[in-house]
């Protein structure tokens, strides 16, 4: 039996003012935002912002990514590092290196308003 296909997937956020969130990631990580959907390359990246009713209920992964996107090779992820630098993006780690047996692995991390990190990365075959 052949799998139905699923095309894309958005991570919901809840976050504490969406006004602010809404100008974050349209500024800082160059997404498209309207009342609900912040989406970036055709929904290559994707969140839904829902504005929480209880501050208490904002609650970020502690210590790991709440959202992880793939990008092509090294240079895309370089080339996306730098702009969200430059736009402003609150960066949690820079990209770092990890060399493989069957490759390299090179990733870094972005926080927002709510301290929610979403962290990018790519693979190279040697």
């Amino acid at each position: 039996m052949i799998k139905p296909k699923i095309d894309n997937s958005v991570t919901v956020l809840l976050v504490s003012n969406f006004q602010e969130s809404k100008h974050y990631y349209e500024n800082a990580l160059g997404c498209e935002v309207n009342e609900q959907w912040a989406v970036r390359d055709d929904f290559g990246l994707g969140f839904k912002l829902v504005e929480a009713m209880n501050s208490e209920d904002i609650r970020p992964n502690k210590g790991i990514w709440n959202s992880y996107s793939y990008v092509k090779n090294h240079d895309v992820l370089d080339a996306l590092y730098e702009e969200f630098k430059t736009n402003g993006a609150i960066i949690v780690s820079q990209p770092q290196l990890i060399e493989y047996d069957w490759g390299s692995w090179k990733d870094f991390s972005v926080k927002d308003l709510d301290g929610y990190i979403l962290g990018f990365g790519s693979g190279q075959k040697s």
